[in-house]
């Protein structure tokens, strides 16, 4: 085969908006390659349903020696390192994929970190520093961390695009991605392109693949992925670094950085207890671990329980803790923010008092107006309404089925999406979905001339799918009963198991050569519990609450199926809400974009 049969067409993505000169407005560039998915109808050989996400997949790394590339692959991922217009062929979709290949090799299951493990080994963190010789440009760094339960990917977004606007040069790390690892990277609000990817991404993995041993193996997944973030944010030189943790705090991969800005504490609540803890108190010790002494810090309203936890833990380190309000909606100007939900008014305000911080701390004050309790700087205004994070109170119309009328007549069918699993999370996306549904038929009704008649021109359907780890009757009564209380009843709940459980890492990934054995237990043990609350809550006999439900063996089929019956009846609206999982989210989005 040659080299230009594996070359591959590239497609550009499309930048933010760019608030000021010092923001890149380049796109990057994004390889497709089609695959679909085949498996069996019906459920053979057991398969965990705990799969779907990608941090418990269990997975030893193989050989040293297998983890380097063929030659071929690494020359030309070295050519291509130079300028954009130095005339170097872009980065094939071959190297792209064994970058991704080597990444999923460093994929193992997640254990508790606590002082029996010494927090998982996190001292292996700094060693690998040391090996990349990272510790300089770390200090350098001018880091805002954030840890939480929920909204602390939103506060991030919003904190970014916030200094962003005020001109500075901004890196962000978040996780996990949706479509693409490079999500995880931005600069200046974009992610990286595929070939500073690879540039930086072979930096690491040869200098560790160099220097580990069996004494101090490979770092997981995560842990690669943050020394990653690390290296591109020094190496481009960003002015402000804004790290999302990636589950806990204490013992995360981010926690390497010794001396951030100005940290901050989203809103708490229980998640990931097999990891971090039953309790509040305990889930807040673990998140306040990113606590650094004599860093000021800055968190939400929380309750009793975890904010006495986090007051003590700053108290112990000399932290000057600051309880911040929700954002006034009145302070915007009649503007919008770019996250949707009355709870992203909660991170907003966080996100205001986290950038006015490293403002103020790292001594660029010039021409930004801060310490107004009653208005906030053009900038922030400006921030604010342009964040984006893909999977967060997120709408998608589908391109596969066109509106009869684009002013909000019936018809269509479209995708409302939010990574939401857990409790709270879960109440707070049926109210933004809620809400969505009863604008939007408000605008409907209004473009037609007439009174809303029992929202009959549309149809509300639940696609759902969570983590094994997590607790059904906990996650699906808030959703729909909220939803209920705010008049939206499902039409029909669908389940279906996570897409990306049955692909290699990333976007570009070889569909399986052979038809996937599905064990659908897990979701026959939501439709059940779904079932059991339409009994309950609805009085619906058996008959009809297994009308209401269906599982779908593979996510493609339940999208076609939705297609179809939107085809068949180009009068009603299906508003189609996406939840329990962010993999769910990221492989609804593949899939409806490819």
């Amino acid at each position: 085969m040659r080299l230009n049969d594996l070359m591959k067409p590239l497609q550009y993505a499309a930048a933010p908006l760019s608030c000021s000169p010092r923001a890149s407005v380049s796109a990057a560039a994004a390889l497709h390659r089609d695959h679909h998915l085949r498996i069996h109808l019906r459920p053979t050989t057991p398969l965990s349903s705990s799969l779907s996400s990608v941090s418990l997949l269990s997975s030893l790394p193989p050989s040293r020696t297998s983890h380097f590339p063929p030659r071929w692959c690494r020359n030309m991922t070295r050519g291509s390192e130079g300028s954009q217009g130095s005339g170097n062929p872009p980065p094939s979709a071959a190297a792209y994929e064994e970058a991704l290949d080597l990444l999923s090799s460093l994929i193992t299951r997640r254990t508790r970190a606590d002082a029996s493990n010494k927090g998982d080994h996190f001292d292996l963190m700094f060693q690998y520093i040391n090996m990349l010789e990272l510790e300089s440009e770390i200090e350098q760094l001018k880091v805002i961390h954030v840890a939480g339960t929920k909204g602390k990917g939103s506060t991030c977004a919003f904190t970014e695009s916030i200094l962003r606007c005020c001109g500075f040069r901004t890196g962000l790390f978040t996780s996990p991605h949706l479509m693409d690892v490079r999500e995880r990277f931005r600069i200046d609000g974009v992610e990286i392109s595929e070939e500073k990817f690879l540039k930086y991404f072979w930096w690491c993995w040869d200098r560790l693949q160099e220097k580990t041993d069996d004494n101090v193996p490979m770092p997981t997944y995560f842990r690669f992925l943050a020394l990653l973030a690390l290296k591109i944010f020094s190496a481009e030189q960003v002015d402000v670094a804004v790290l999302e943790v990636g589950l806990g705090g204490k013992f995360d991969a981010t926690n390497v950085v010794q001396a951030p800005i100005v940290c901050g504490i989203s809103s708490l609540g229980y998640d990931h207890m097999e990891i971090l803890g039953n309790t509040l108190g305990e889930i807040a010790g673990e998140k306040a671990g990113i606590f650094k002494k004599r860093i000021p810090a800055y968190t939400v309203p929380q309750p009793e329980e975890a904010m006495s936890v986090l007051k003590d833990r700053a108290s112990h380190l000399d932290v000057s803790l600051k309880v911040v309000s929700p954002l006034d909606p009145g302070l915007l100007k009649d503007q919008h923010l770019g996250l949707h939900g009355e709870h992203q008014y909660i991170n907003a305000g966080l996100a205001i008092a986290l950038a006015g911080a490293w403002i103020e701390k790292a001594g660029h004050k010039d021409g930004i107006s801060l310490g107004h309790s009653t208005s906030l700087p053009q900038q922030f205004i400006e921030g604010l309404a342009n964040a984006s994070l893909q999977g967060r109170a997120q709408i998608v119309p589908d391109p596969f089925i066109s509106l009869d009328d684009q002013n909000f007549n019936t018809g269509g069918l479209v995708f409302y999406l939010d990574g939401a699993h857990s409790p709270e999370s879960m109440e707070m996306c049926a109210r933004w979905f809620s809400h969505v549904v009863k604008e939007e038929e408000t605008k409907c009704s209004d473009h037609l001339g007439e009174k809303s008649h029992d929202n009959g021109n549309s149809r509300q359907i639940l696609l759902f799918n969570c983590m094994s780890v997590r607790d059904p009757q906990l996650l699906l009564p808030r959703l729909a009963n909220t939803c209920a209380q705010h008049g939206v009843l499902f039409y029909k709940a669908l389940f279906v198991p996570n897409q990306s459980q049955y692909n290699k890492l990333g976007s570009h990934a070889s569909p399986p050569a052979e038809p996937q054995q599905v064990d659908l237990s897990w979701q026959l043990s939501l439709q059940r519990a779904w079932e059991k609350l339409l009994q309950s809550d609805r009085g619906l006999d058996s008959t009809r609450c297994s009308e209401s439900s269906s599982v779908f063996s593979s996510l493609p089929l339940a999208i076609n199926w939705l297609r179809e019956n939107a085809q068949k009846n180009r009068s009603i609206r299906f508003q189609v809400l996406v939840t329990g999982s962010l993999h769910l989210v990221g492989d609804v989005l593949r899939l409806i974009r490819k």
